[in-house]
């Protein structure tokens, strides 16, 4: 009828072990950071007739999902409002441990000038109390795996609606593209 089976502890333990490397891979992949938008605080307020110029400090919320550790470099975020550029926000070069949140505070500076151009547009969200804006930054860093730092890009793109009279986050949807490169 049946053949009987011989149990080998030798490829229990060959199984076992196979079966953890292949959970540790699986954990290990990378996988996307995510950010989200916390606060806007406005800092300075410039009016140079007919324009407004202002600074603000962007409060982002960043999650690393992955069990590696993380170092950047210093970029810059470009801001689009109607699909002209509205400025920018720099951020700072700096680290982030594996699994872990952090905020970054971003100072930003918003040029009157570009806004001036849609004006009408302004008013109107101004008006409705909604003012769409998207955001998009690349941010290149080293992720430290084991003895071996691996290069990676992350690509960022953000729509936020904001409250333009307080300044309140409405909605926010974040994509991010994390390319590792492994040479």
């Amino acid at each position: 009828m049946g053949k009987k089976v011989k149990w080998s502890w030798t490829s229990a333990a060959i199984g076992a072990a196979s079966a953890t490397c292949v959970a540790a891979l699986l954990s290990a992949r990378p996988k996307d950071p995510t950010f989200h938008l916390i606060s806007i605080k406005l800092t300075s307020f410039r009016l140079n007739f007919p324009v407004v110029d202002a600074e603000l400090i962007l409060t982002v919320h960043v999650t690393n999902p992955n069990v590696t550790p993380i170092s950047y470099a210093p970029t810059t975020m470009s801001i689009f409002y109607d699909g002209l550029l509205l400025g920018s926000a720099k951020v700072q070069a700096g680290s982030q441990r594996g699994r872990s949140c952090q905020l970054l505070k971003l100072p930003t500076r918003l040029d009157g000038q570009e806004l001036a151009h849609r004006a009408a547009k302004f008013f109107g969200d101004v008006a409705r109390r909604e003012m769409e804006l998207d955001a998009k930054v690349d941010i290149g860093g080293t992720a430290k795996v084991l003895w071996w730092g691996h290069r990676f890009n992350v690509h960022v793109d953000s729509h936020v609606t904001v409250d333009p009279v307080f300044l309140d986050v409405i909605d926010q949807e974040s994509r991010s593209q994390l390319d590792v490169f492994l040479a």
